[in-house]
Order: structure tokens, then sequence, then C-alpha cells
């Protein structure tokens, strides 16, 4: 007789890691300023695997950002349904909305948001503070030293933003987002601020994450960034209106050492 649970507990944990990250049927989120009604996205649905690499673009007022907001449980959408990680979004209070982000999201920003009198440490432990249950502050510093070693930055821990290049405060906002160990990790032009070479470097760390089995969704205006990405939505006037997949997906390992080469011919020439 008990093993016929064991059995059934087996397949609903099977069923629930091919289930899809993210699931949007029918979403929509409208704004009214006055009496003026606008509908940043307008009935879309999409799924999102676990281990995908998927940049939304569109130009600005397309909704890229509003979606992104809504499936980042920043904002909550008007109609439709939302599924992360199999939960139900919709009609969950500030509370559990900010306990879901915790868990399972992690933020990456164009502006990167660091706190400007607190230490690359610091700043990476800051998601850790507000986990339930709390986590000791011994393993709050080591978890957050490991993170930082993990993008390259080891020996910045003790440096604040403004003794960091935009490259190495990106870095730093990265392991932020992935102390936690999040479900997803969620993207907003997290190299509009950066140069083309720190931009490929990002996003290899990016690329590497991802082979590692970490889901990432980003949104950007730039093609050649999209162009890193397993897969590849376009967004306009709030609607979905492209979704392929990039058959011809850049590495970042090749176009750094493409870049260096043309650098060093630069310097020969």
């Amino acid at each position: 007789m008990a093993s016929v649970p064991r059995r059934r507990n087996k397949l609903v944990k099977h069923d629930m890691d091919n289930a899809p990250i993210i699931q949007l049927r029918g979403l929509t989120k409208t704004y009214h300023t006055g009496e003026v009604e606008l509908k940043a996205v307008c009935d879309v649905s999409l799924e999102i695997q676990r281990g995908d690499f998927v940049a939304v673009m569109g130009a600005s007022g397309s909704g890229k950002s509003t979606l992104m907001n809504v499936m980042g449980c920043l904002d909550q959408p008007t109609s439709g349904s939302y599924l992360l990680d199999g939960a139900a979004v919709a009609g969950l209070n500030r509370r559990q909305l900010a306990r879901l982000r915790n868990k399972k999201l992690g933020f990456i920003f164009q502006s990167f948001n660091l706190l400007a009198r607190t230490s690359a440490l610091e700043n990476v432990e800051l998601p850790m503070f507000y986990s339930k249950p709390l986590i000791a502050l011994r393993a709050t510093r080591q978890r957050a030293a490991q993170a930082l070693e993990n993008v390259g930055l080891g020996d910045r821990r003790h440096h604040h933003p403004n003794q960091l290049s935009g490259g190495q405060q990106q870095r730093i906002a990265i392991a932020r987002a992935l102390v936690n160990s999040p479900e997803l990790l969620l993207a907003d032009e997290p190299t509009g601020n950066l140069d083309t070479r720190t931009s490929i470097e990002i996003m290899g760390i990016f690329q590497k994450l991802n082979d590692a089995g970490i889901t990432i969704l980003m949104v950007t205006h730039e093609l050649d960034i999209a162009a890193y990405c397993k897969r590849i939505i376009v967004m306009r006037d709030g609607q979905l209106i492209s979704d392929i997949r990039n058959e011809n997906r850049r590495l970042a390992q090749e176009q750094r050492a493409a870049l260096d080469q043309a650098e060093q011919k630069a310097k020969l020439a």
C-alpha cells in the first residue's frame, strides 16, 4: 500500500519538471489615464521552457517592458492567466508576490541599481535579508562571496560601486540576482549602458549561466545583443508579432576572440 503514494509523487514531480516555467494565456495589461484607456499588452499567449534563453524585442511603447514587469511579478495583469513555475500569480497579494519574487526570480537592470554607499559584497547580500526562513549571517556572507567569485569579482568584494567600471557593476548586479538560486533570471536592457567589449563579456556570462541550466528572459532593443539568445520574440503595439528560434546564435567566446584579433590588427597597421 505504501508504494502507491511514492509512485504518484514521482509522477507529479516529473510532470512539474517538464512543465514550462512561464505560461501566459490571453494576458492583457490595461492602463487608464483619465478617460484614456491604453492596452500596453494585448491578449498575449506564450510559453517559456526551463533552460531557454529568450530575447524580447520591440520599439519603445511596444509593451516589452510591461510584459516583463508582469512576468517578474512587479505588476498584475488586467485579464488573462499567468502561471510561474506552475503557480497562478493572479490574485496574490503584495506580500505573496514579494516572497515569490525573492524565491523564484532574479532581476538585472540597465542602470545596475546598486547601493552606492555599500560594498560589492553587501550589495550581493541584500536579497538574502528578505528570504524566508532567514539565512544566518555567516551563510549570507559566504554565499555572497561565492556569487562574486562566480562572476570574476572575488577580489573586488570590498569595493564600492563608484570604484568599479560599468561592466564590473553589472557583474555585481548579476551576482546579486543569482545569490538566491532563482528559477528564472529577468534582464531589462542589461547591456544598454555598456560598450561593445563589455557587452560581449556580459553576454558571455549569460550564456554560461544558461548552459548551466538557468532560464533567462532578456528585454533588449539591440538586434546584435538578441543574437546571443536561443529564441527571439518581437512585440508591437502590445502584441506578440514574431516568435522564432535563433538557429545562428552568436557565441560570446567567439565574438570576443574576433574583437581581440581585430584590435591587434589595428595596432599593427
